[in-house]
């Protein structure tokens, strides 16, 4: 019995592990500052998300992890729908609608995500 659930948390858990990505994607060497909107966000594993909508395009900004952000005082509520924020991070190196963000301000907070 052990072993069939140490599988079924294993084969549960794989899609984390598949969905997670490497920071070299994204080009520290150029600096992004993106203010929007929030569309669509996500407060989930491996990352949180937000998409923002600035001048007819629509962007994807990778967040940190929930416990980092909840830790650093980052709430779900503060990245609802809605919600004008302003983001500081790197751009994705082959993705033109992607950040990868290293801090956000929300209502006038700054809040370093890494």
């Amino acid at each position: 019995m052990l072993k069939l659930s140490a599988a079924l948390f294993l084969f549960q858990n794989s899609g984390l592990a598949i969905a997670h990505h490497g920071w070299s994607e994204y080009d520290q060497t150029q600096q992004l500052t993106l203010n929007g909107k929030i569309v669509q966000s996500g407060y989930e594993h491996p990352h949180g998300f937000v998409k923002l909508s600035i001048d007819g395009k629509t962007w994807t900004a990778v967040l940190a992890p929930p416990f980092r952000m909840e830790n650093r005082g980052l709430s779900n509520s503060a990245i609802a729908v809605g919600a004008t924020i302003r983001l500081e991070g790197y751009p994705h190196r082959s993705k033109s609608d992607e950040m990868r963000a290293e801090r956000i301000i929300v209502n006038g907070k700054s809040i370093e995500l890494r």
